[in-house]
């Protein structure tokens, strides 16, 4: 490999106050200019470097997309080669977004997203082989491997995840001959009225059939399956109503191995940390977690929880409504709020910590001010 394809390459640069500068940068290293001011740092890496292969770039296209293009001048220099289309970053200082990256400061982030939806090629998650169209028995076979006796509905998408009061498609879908949808997770009669927020994101489905598998259901559980594929564009969500889980199938993306791993037609949603569709779940796309250290929260464990154990509640006086709460909490669990914490059982810590979950407790209130009951769960210190 020659010396020219190996660094950017300058001689005689006189761009602005440089003085017949030579210069070897070496490519695909990370390099820093630095300097005095005055130097000539922006001369050379913006005005020289930048602008020698933007021009470049914007000359190899064609003449219609130069006339949206500016064309930027020649800097001054002798020689220049080694160089790539090249992208220069402002200096500015932008609102602090955590959701900001280089990607969406330069707005290649928006056409990755586009290359990546029309060139990427899905694998399955399970065993990393390539995923495939799914066939219609193939997702039969598939639900017909759940347990005997369980209860499903077959939903056929309409609506994923799109702003709107839609009832255009409710009026289409009871003139389809359908009684039921689901909307945003809820089953509703056609028949309802049913308004949305047209400012929030819906989710619509199709009930095609319910059926629970058990006798001789194969042949209507294929011949819905086919009627939710063609009302559905090619995808189906079959609802397993013992586990209230959703079960995606599509006749576009499915591993022929394991056709419980199937995706959604690729799309540029699903490469944006931005869209509820291509953020992590965990960290909603910010690519980082908050989360709270409980040795913080209760930092001397030899103390009670009346003697303030929990920092967040404090100590607990008579007639404090924490107070009242922890009293009615250990006559609930059977401890003692005045026991020192390293000594309370830990389901007990957990469920002060992190709360009461379904649980629920009555606790009696009473002050100068204010006396009743209150009956339901504790949300716990977190």
């Amino acid at each position: 490999m020659n010396q020219s394809t190996n660094s950017i390459i300058i001689k005689g640069a006189r761009q602005h106050n440089l003085k017949n500068i030579n210069l070897d940068i070496p490519r695909d290293q990370f390099v820093v200019i630095t300097g005095l001011s005055g130097s000539g740092k922006s001369s050379i890496a913006f005005d020289t470097i930048y602008a020698e292969g933007q021009r470049r770039y914007v000359e190899s296209l064609s003449s219609y997309a130069r006339q949206f293009l500016g064309l930027m001048e020649k800097p001054d220099l002798d020689y220049i080669e080694g160089l790539s289309p090249a992208i220069s970053i402002e200096q500015k200082s932008a609102a602090r977004n955590p959701r900001s990256t280089v990607g969406t400061v330069t707005e290649i982030h928006d056409y990755l997203r586009l290359l990546f939806a029309n060139i990427g090629k899905p694998h399955c998650w399970i065993c990393n082989k390539p995923i495939q169209k799914q066939t219609v028995q193939q997702i039969v076979d598939t639900v017909c491997n759940l347990n005997k006796n369980s209860r499903i509905y077959i939903l056929a998408p309409i609506i994923r995840g799109k702003k709107g009061q839609h009832k255009g498609i409710f009026s289409d879908i009871r003139r389809e001959g359908f009684l039921r949808v689901r909307v945003d997770g809820k089953i509703f009669h056609v028949e309802d009225r049913i308004n949305l927020n047209k400012n929030v994101l819906h989710h619509i489905e199709v009930v095609v059939d319910r059926l629970i598998l058990d006798g001789e259901y194969q042949e209507r559980l294929t011949e819905s399956v086919e009627l939710a594929l063609k009302v559905g564009s090619g995808s189906l969500i079959m609802h397993d109503l013992n586990k209230k889980k959703d079960h995606l199938f599509s006749e576009h993306f499915g591993c022929t191995e394991h056709p419980e791993a199937s995706l959604d037609e690729l799309s540029p949603r699903m490469f944006s940390f931005n869209s509820p569709y291509g953020a992590c779940q965990k960290c909603d796309g910010l690519g980082s977690q908050m989360n709270i250290d409980p040795n913080l929260l209760v930092p001397d464990k030899s103390k009670s929880l009346i003697q303030g154990a929990i920092v967040p509640l404090g100590e607990q006086p008579r007639g404090n409504w924490y107070g009242e709460i922890l009293k009615s909490l250990a006559k609930h669990y059977n401890f003692n709020f005045t026991t020192p914490w390293v000594k309370i059982d830990p389901k007990i810590r957990k469920i002060l910590l992190y709360g009461t979950g379904k649980d629920t407790l009555k606790m009696e209130y009473s002050s100068k001010r204010w006396s009743g009951t209150y009956t339901g769960g504790w949300e716990g210190a977190i």
